[in-house]
């Protein structure tokens, strides 16, 4: 077992003002001097002040707080909230939630953790359960509201116990046709169990499969960013609190149901369409076994992602090709699928997309992520890639971005699959002076230092270890 985890110490607002109080009346501090003060013995004493207001008493009040303002009204609205909401509620609550979402979406502000210790993520979710049907402007207000609240473990953890997960799936189903709800309320559900095992748990529990699945098909044509986003949330294990995620499970529910085809439909879409990255993280993110990646490409996966990675080339978009490379990099995983890429030419494809972003390392390190998943345990395609020019790349990448740390190491896995069954392959690139290269990555880089060491050694060279 490992060592107990530290218990983190918390305080109320009002403790954490009376000490700033005492620092003033007893130990005779100015106001600024009492609040660093206390500031600092309670960070050195581990007690949290996230979303604790700091502020120097007589010159400003807790109360003044443009996140506890909006707070107070909307307390005020949601207890008197009936069956209907009139005209002027209804623009100063849109008012509200959207100054609320401003100030909490500032980065390094503590405005959402502000927020949520004040009882933020409970008071959203009782307001959502209020709205009338028929004001959608303000409900897309509130759940953007939430979406901005939901930033760690505590927040999602009362987003639970208010009932949240139901609450939202609720909201989903009954505006099937209200895009902007969907986006935003699909935006909950990504926020939401982002690093929280319980709450995706929760979503599928409550068949936010299945609903995806329906609104995919109701909106072919559409897209839905959130959406997507929420997929891969959902399917992603990043909750470290527990040992074996179920996640894995989940992404065979996906692809079952058909949400894998659907997202391959957006892809034969390409670049025109708006949602091709997300789309393409999210595909990613179902494609966990041989069977999934196969049935990918029976629906025309490969086909698509090639057509993508060319265009990406011909535009110059970087994103397009980085994302759509470490798709084809998942897929390339079934051995029935490497045969398919490199069939269709994609070892051309590959190395001519490695010309047209040569500045860029980023697209550089997912090309030979891909090249060495299809040269592996496949002498004949380690031939091919280097027929294509992969040793070029490789030498070439290496001396230009010698600082390009996962760079480095995936090229040094690309040689390492290039040359294992390939003996020919060593001379070449021992001719071509590789083994510098190799070398520099490894004295340079702590994470290239096992990949460079594997390189060397089944590059035929005895001193490998040094």
């Amino acid at each position: 077992m490992g060592p107990p985890k530290a218990t983190t110490r918390t305080i109320s607002q009002e403790a954490f003002d009376e000490v700033v109080k005492e620092n003033m009346d007893d130990l005779g501090m100015d106001p600024t001097e009492a609040l660093q003060d206390a500031i600092q013995t309670l960070t050195l004493q581990g007690v949290d002040l996230s979303g604790i207001i700091t502020c120097v008493p007589g010159e400003s009040d807790v109360k003044d707080n443009p996140v506890i303002q909006c707070l107070d009204r909307l307390k005020q609205m949601d207890s008197g909230l009936g069956g209907q909401i009139d005209d002027k509620n209804l623009d100063e609550m849109v008012d509200l939630f959207d100054k609320l979402t401003e100030v909490c979406s500032v980065e390094g502000s503590g405005n959402a953790a502000i927020a949520t210790k004040n009882g933020g993520v409970e008071l959203i979710c009782s307001v959502c359960s209020k709205i009338p049907s028929g004001c959608g402007r303000a409900l897309v207000s509130a759940l953007k509201t939430m979406a901005s609240l939901l930033h760690d473990v505590q927040s999602t953890g009362t987003f639970q116990k208010s009932d949240g997960p139901r609450m939202i799936i609720g909201i989903l189903n009954d505006n099937k046709q209200n895009l902007d709800i969907l986006n935003s309320g699909f935006g909950v559900v990504a926020s939401a169990a982002t690093g929280n095992e319980i709450l995706k748990e929760s979503f599928m529990g409550l068949k936010v499969d299945e609903l995806i699945m329906e609104i995919m098909s109701m909106h072919k044509k559409v897209n839905i960013q959130s959406l997507y986003d929420a997929i891969r949330v959902l399917l992603t294990p990043d909750d470290n609190r527990v040992v074996a995620s179920q996640v894995y499970g989940y992404a065979r529910k996906f692809a079952k149901i058909g949400i894998a085809g659907a997202l391959v439909d957006s892809l034969h879409e390409g670049l025109a369409s708006p949602g091709l990255v997300s789309a393409s993280i999210a595909l990613k993110a179902i494609a966990v076994n041989d069977e999934i990646c196969k049935s990918i490409a029976e629906k025309g996966g490969i086909d698509a992602l090639l057509r993508c990675i060319d265009d990406s080339g011909e535009h110059g978009n970087k994103t397009v090709a980085r994302v759509c490379c470490s798709l084809l990099s998942k897929l390339a995983g079934s051995d029935a699928n490497k045969s398919a890429i490199v069939e269709k030419g994609g070892m051309d494809r590959l190395i001519k997309l490695s010309a047209r972003f040569d500045d860029d390392p980023s697209v550089l390190q997912e090309i030979m992520s891909i090249i060495s998943v299809l040269s592996l345990r496949s002498p004949d395609n380690a031939a091919r890639a280097i027929e294509a020019g992969a040793g070029d790349l490789a030498i070439q990448a290496m001396q230009k971005f010698p600082a390009a740390q996962l760079m480095q190491r995936n090229a040094c896995n690309m040689i390492r699959n290039l040359v294992v069954r390939n003996p020919e392959n060593r001379t070449i690139l021992l001719k071509n002076g590789i083994e510098k290269y190799i070398r520099k990555a490894k004295q340079n880089h702590d994470n290239c230092k096992d990949a460079a060491t594997d390189a060397l050694r089944d590059l035929g060279l005895d001193d490998y270890n040094m």
